[in-house]
């Protein structure tokens, strides 16, 4: 029998019990599996001990899939699952494969005919299209904006341009520590009219989420410094 893949969920901050913010199921997935692959071990460690307080830390194996991991010996990292062992994906925030380098895995996965198996849980991006009043029936993630500032102006307008087009919620992120400058950039290129939903710290005590047009945007100020954010416009 060959192992399966699990893809499993992690919090989307530092929360005082993930299974506030996810299903049982991902505890007991997490309790029988000690083959990880993970973007740091120090944090995913923490999370596992966290959601399963008496699993045994040394018998976890722990292969990284960081910008330091080489593509050779990541391609190695599902070889036990043809000894019949599970192995968990695990995310460093929300979901694996999601704006996440984990797609890379999930892709070998298919290639060696392994099943693939994902946990519901936290998913920033969705939760913010969730609550932000805009359309779900049509939209689309763009990942990060470009940092060049002519560059990121043209491409918030070609953004702001195919919202209206096609009627599609345009989705993007930031670094934490640029939110502010992405905000002040939205305010000064996007159209009054243009609604603009901000979603920060989602499922943590200090959320927020707010949907408004750029002209009453131009009257707030939220605090976003350092704030993991979905920024969503729509015209």
């Amino acid at each position: 029998m060959i192992g399966k893949l699990y893809l499993i969920p992690t919090t989307l901050g530092d929360t005082a019990e993930p299974l506030e913010v996810m299903p049982l199921s991902v505890k007991k997935v997490i309790e029988q599996i000690d083959f990880y692959i993970v973007e740091n071990e120090k944090s995913a460690r923490r999370f596992i001990k966290k959601i399963s307080p008496k699993k045994s830390q040394p018998s976890l194996h722990i292969m990284l899939l960081d910008k330091y991991a080489e593509e050779l010996e990541t391609t190695k990292y599902l070889d036990v699952c043809k000894e019949g062992i599970n192995v968990g994906l695990l995310s460093e925030a929300g979901v694996p494969a999601i704006a996440d380098p984990g797609a890379s895995i999930v892709k070998l996965a298919h290639e060696n005919n392994i099943q693939v198996v994902p946990l519901v849980g936290p998913s920033s991006i969705l939760m913010a299209m969730m609550s932000s009043g805009m359309n779900g029936q049509n939209f689309a993630f763009n990942g990060y904006i470009p940092i060049d500032k002519g560059e990121r102006k043209r491409v918030i307008k070609d953004l702001e341009k195919l919202s209206k087009e096609k009627n599609q919620s345009q989705i993007f992120i930031e670094t934490p520590y640029r939110n502010e400058k992405m905000f002040a950039d939205l305010k000064a290129t996007l159209a009054p009219t243009t609604n603009l939903c901000i979603a920060a710290d989602i499922t943590l005590p200090t959320e927020y989420i707010k949907t408004m047009s750029i002209q009453n945007w131009k009257r707030h100020t939220p605090d976003l410094h350092k704030k993991p954010a979905i920024f969503i416009i729509q015209k």
